[in-house]
């Protein structure tokens, strides 16, 4: 993953902003107003830190070595992903996304609605669909 797709990644989710709340060099992805991912996106080695459920998060350290805590960040709910090309790119971005609905699901309601965040969307609009049988 370059650090173009890391970028992309975590704008193409609804309401997400690029901001630099520490410096000039590490973009901070946030949605609400809160952050979800951190990455200085010129470093090498790329890397990126990603909120994730506490149980998930110690079993991706288990597994994949290039995953560790979060570095400068509470390390029960946050990984830093070193992307060196060991951990598929399809599961950063399952990451990425995890880390974004861990956030925008403790925004308040009105916001949530706002974004059409998934997890938000009226149960009636789901009975409306055509059933398979």
């Amino acid at each position: 993953m370059t650090p173009d797709d890391l970028k992309a990644a975590c704008l193409d989710l609804n309401g997400t902003a690029e901001t630099f709340p520490f410096n000039a060099d590490t973009s901070v992805f946030k949605v609400g107003g809160r952050m979800f991912a951190l990455s200085a996106l010129d470093a090498v080695p790329l890397s990126v830190s990603l909120k994730c459920d506490p149980d998930l998060a110690l079993r991706l350290r288990a597994r994949y070595p290039a995953i560790t805590g979060g570095w400068h960040l509470n390390k029960r709910h946050w990984n830093t992903v070193r992307l060196d090309g060991s951990v598929p790119d399809r599961l950063v971005r399952e990451m990425i996304e995890d880390s974004y609905d861990l956030v925008v699901a403790s925004l308040p309601r009105a916001e949530r609605l706002r974004l059409d965040w998934p997890g938000e969307r009226a149960p009636e609009a789901d009975e409306r669909a055509p059933k398979a049988h």
